[in-house]
């Protein structure tokens, strides 16, 4: 059955140019005007009214909670929660029960993210067994089993001669490493930032050096073994000076940002509010000032949200004992648009790079992140001019551990196709 999206605004040569969009079977069959008479009347008709119609976007860094803590989440609320923040495709992180950690458990996962999400989910397996041991995956089986990536995240890995050897394996392989960068030697039980705030709240600091030093190993290795070492959700201004000194060096090293961490800092931090208890913390105004900068010059190469859903009881209480991490994926584009491109730091195009474009391209998703003909028709519809404010029962996602609640922001996700087939519509929700 063919679709006509009509009166669209579509980036063309950096540009919001207006064209009507045909789908069939699934797939872009034409960009353009007039396309009925080309194509004939196509049986379903959305009318766009003028608003932005972007691919889908692409988020690698994301936590389904499926199996093992539902509770927090599920593939199906994670994945209905992503097509509402316009999101088409996501990576799903291995830290659930059990660890997808052999190729047995990598296809088990695949076969149920395809059986139950309403986007696509590209699935990670574990960089080592247990995703906390120092016992590797086997790399070429996971892969053949349909895992497009590894990663321990939640957990660094200690020891340097493990994580060469994983770099090996994963290079022969042909995987991405993502890495959750952080010493355990140095990371010393804290539940935020260290520093001032830190010390005035009287609650223990996380340093910067916790990161900053793995990353700095992690780059030597990477160079040595050859591997694509992708850094997860950087927030140190170290970092950002580690992985930039590499890129110029020409080692296959990428690395991602969150929103959190581009738009708050632990100044934010007024009282002890688990609502910004995550890890990495929130770091200093500097940290944000370097990753920004990052951000503009192209030493962070994209951005994912590290959607992290818990319990309303896990994000309760004190920052000492409440759970890390905060919803993102609902927020992230209307945070980042209103920021950022209402502002005019960024434009429009780079802001769909980073979100979409990109991701796709460094992770080998390569039926993501299109908008032209012969591509998937996995599209979201974006109203850029309508204000809004983020609330709670809005969300989607079984978490509400979200900072943003209360913002005002514009960028409001109207509709999401995957496929052609609509997975979220605003009008549908009331």
């Amino acid at each position: 059955m063919a679709t006509l999206i009509k009166n669209a605004q579509v980036l063309m040569d950096h540009q919001l140019v207006t064209n009507d969009i045909l789908i069939n079977d699934g797939h872009i069959q034409a960009i353009g005007h007039r396309l009925n008479e080309q194509y004939g009347a196509a049986e379903h008709v959305i009318c766009a009214d003028h608003h932005f119609v972007s691919p889908g976007l692409v988020d690698v860094h994301v936590h389904l909670r499926d199996p093992g803590q539902t509770a927090k989440e599920t593939i199906a609320t994670g994945t209905l929660a992503a097509a509402h923040g316009g999101f088409t495709t996501v990576g799903a992180m291995p830290n659930v029960d059990p660890v997808p950690d052999t190729p047995q458990k990598v296809a088990a996962m695949v076969a149920k993210n395809r059986e139950e999400a309403h986007v696509h989910v590209a699935q990670y397996a574990s960089i080592t067994k247990g995703r906390t041991s120092e016992e590797l995956v086997d790399f070429e089986g996971v892969k053949r089993a349909g895992a497009f990536a590894v990663s321990n995240d939640g957990s660094g890995v200690q020891t340097a001669g493990t994580m060469y050897q994983a770099m090996c394996g994963a290079a022969k392989a042909g995987l991405p490493l993502a890495a959750h960068v952080e010493d355990d030697s140095l990371y010393q039980g804290g539940v935020m930032n260290a520093g001032p705030v830190a010390e005035r709240l009287g609650l223990p600091g996380i340093n910067n050096v916790s990161e900053a030093a793995q990353v700095a190993r992690d780059v030597m290795l990477a160079e040595a073994s050859g591997v694509h070492y992708h850094v997860c959700h950087v927030s140190t201004a170290e970092s950002i000076r580690v992985i930039r000194d590499a890129k110029r060096a020409g080692i296959n090293v990428t690395c991602e940002a969150s929103p959190h961490h581009l738009l708050l800092t632990d100044e934010d931090i007024t009282m002890d509010n688990p609502m910004l208890k995550m890890n990495p913390p929130l770091r200093s105004p500097k940290d944000r000032a370097a990753l920004v900068a990052g951000l503009l010059d192209g030493t962070i190469d994209i951005i994912a949200t590290d959607h992290a859903p818990h319990t309303d009881a896990e994000k309760q209480g004190s920052m000492r004992t409440a759970a890390f991490g905060i919803t993102g994926i609902e927020t992230a584009f209307a945070t980042m648009y209103t920021t950022f491109v209402k502002t005019r730091l960024m434009s429009l195009d780079r802001l769909i790079e980073l979100m979409s474009t990109r991701p796709a391209q460094l992770f080998g998703l390569k039926a993501a992140g299109q908008l032209k003909v012969g591509a998937p028709a996995d599209l979201t519809i974006i109203d850029l001019d309508h204000e809004y404010e983020i609330k709670a029962e809005q969300m989607l996602s079984k978490g509400h551990n979200s900072p943003f609640i209360g913002w005002h922001v514009y960028g409001d996700v109207l509709m999401t196709l995957v496929d052609g087939q609509v997975v979220y519509g605003k009008d549908q929700q009331k």
